[in-house]
């Protein structure tokens, strides 16, 4: 190439360097893309994204061109280096070029390119896309024969190289996804798609109201009491006992016989009328599973049943939903009707308080396993029903049991987690 002239070559070798700088930043930008980021620009028409998404099924071929380009470019821009350095200084001016030339590909063919790449993935891989498509199926032969021997040998070491690496995100993955959009979804939406993510880690047994809590019509109370308790009911719904919550009737719809009873014409007779047969759910049932067997059943309460077939609680639709959307009200303090929070920081609490509400309100790490209530959480570690007065810690937080029944603690004062104390340094002589 000695007709060639050295200004040349100096252009020539330059523009060698901007293509390895070109081949070095698409690589990087293309494996650091956002895949479903990708997926989501693909469906919706961008044309760079389609492009880079056909690429990276085939990872294998795509870095086999990549690398082809990028290794051709460079040999022969070390070849230019060379004759340069023969011509400007002769044979002791190549061990110079080399080194320069090492350290110009380094800075501006790799280092900075890939450093753009990995902080502009998108601006530099969707235009990338448009050149290694058509020049992936230029150079296939080449590419196949590469891939080809490079694949035997990834084989060998049991690695699948057609693999796209398109992996499913794991539900701690998702929750980790969640929590890093920061402004781009609002923390209550965050709060509602966490709450969906840990719907399958409860059960029924975590939000049921217990079988002592439960309110409901006893067809062996006086028909006065009945109606009143009709007439003055929170509740739409209503189970309904005969001679104790051993026997269920039913559910009964309030709004239903209003009407009659202040009529004056409702009977025992035409209340059973109106109430449906009950719908028991098993014990242990996950939440997200119950939620899709409430709609499927087109009910909004379920009672909870034992292998045996006793009663243990109630679930209702409105419970599961409290789950993902947070309690209905604006206070969260003041949502949960068994913890109330003190002017002095503590919370008084009901026994029959869920640990799960504790987890959620206080921050207790609790055991998924354990105990549901308070209460139980008490005897497990007290291991016999306390005295009033009686603490202890549960998950570092002091608890001091203020009312106690016969057989169950009625009321605690929960108190913020004990900090270890700090241990002061050694004075020195």
């Amino acid at each position: 190439m000695d007709f060639v002239p050295l200004p040349v070559l100096f252009v020539i070798l330059g523009g060698l360097i901007i293509l390895s700088g070109g081949f070095s930043s698409s690589e990087t930008a293309l494996m650091t893309l956002n895949r479903y980021r990708l997926r989501h620009l693909s469906r919706h028409g961008n044309r760079g994204a389609r492009r880079a998404e056909r690429l990276l099924e085939r990872p294998d071929r795509l870095i086999g061109i990549i690398l082809l380009g990028n290794n051709f470019v460079n040999i022969l821009a070390s070849s230019i280096a060379t004759l340069i350095a023969l011509r400007l200084g002769g044979q002791g001016a190549i061990a110079a070029a080399t080194g320069l030339l090492t350290l110009t590909i380094l800075i501006f063919a790799e280092v900075a390119p890939k450093t753009l790449a990995a902080l502009r993935p998108e601006r530099v891989a969707f235009p990338a896309a448009f050149i290694l498509g058509p020049l992936l199926r230029l150079l296939y032969p080449l590419v196949w024969l590469t891939n080809m021997l490079a694949n035997t040998l990834l084989r060998g070491l049991g690695v699948n190289p057609t693999e796209g690496g398109q992996t499913a995100l794991s539900r701690e993955e998702l929750r980790t996804v969640v929590n890093e959009t920061g402004a781009m979804i609002p923390r209550r939406h965050q709060r509602m798609l966490l709450g969906i993510l840990d719907l399958d880690q409860a059960t029924v047994d975590d939000i049921m109201i217990p079988r002592n809590e439960v309110v409901g019509i006893d067809l062996g109370d006086d028909w006065r009491r009945i109606t009143e308790q009709i007439a003055g009911s929170e509740y739409t719904r209503l189970p309904v006992f005969e001679g104790g919550v051993e026997t269920i009737r039913g559910i009964l719809h309030v709004r239903r016989v209003l009407t009659a009873m202040l009529d004056g014409v409702l009977t025992r007779e035409r209340l059973l009328e109106h109430v449906r047969e009950p719908y028991f759910v098993p014990e242990g049932t996950p939440l997200h599973q119950q939620m899709l067997n409430f709609q499927s059943e087109r009910r909004r309460i379920g009672l909870i049943v034992d292998e045996y077939g006793e009663f243990h609680g109630l679930v209702t639709l409105e419970d599961i939903l409290e789950e993902i959307v947070g309690e209905f009200t604006t206070d969260p303090a003041e949502a949960i009707r068994d913890i109330h929070r003190q002017p002095d920081g503590s919370y008084l609490a009901a026994g029959s308080a869920s640990a799960r509400e504790l987890k959620r309100l206080l921050g207790w790490d609790l055991p998924a396993e354990g105990p549901k209530t308070l209460n139980g959480l008490i005897l497990e570690q007290l291991e016999t029903i306390p005295e009033p007065g009686i603490s202890l810690l549960i998950d570092g937080h002091p608890v001091t049991v203020l009312q106690a029944e016969e057989n169950r603690v009625k009321v605690a004062r929960l108190e913020q987690r004990v900090r270890p104390r700090e241990t002061p340094p050694a004075i020195e002589d």
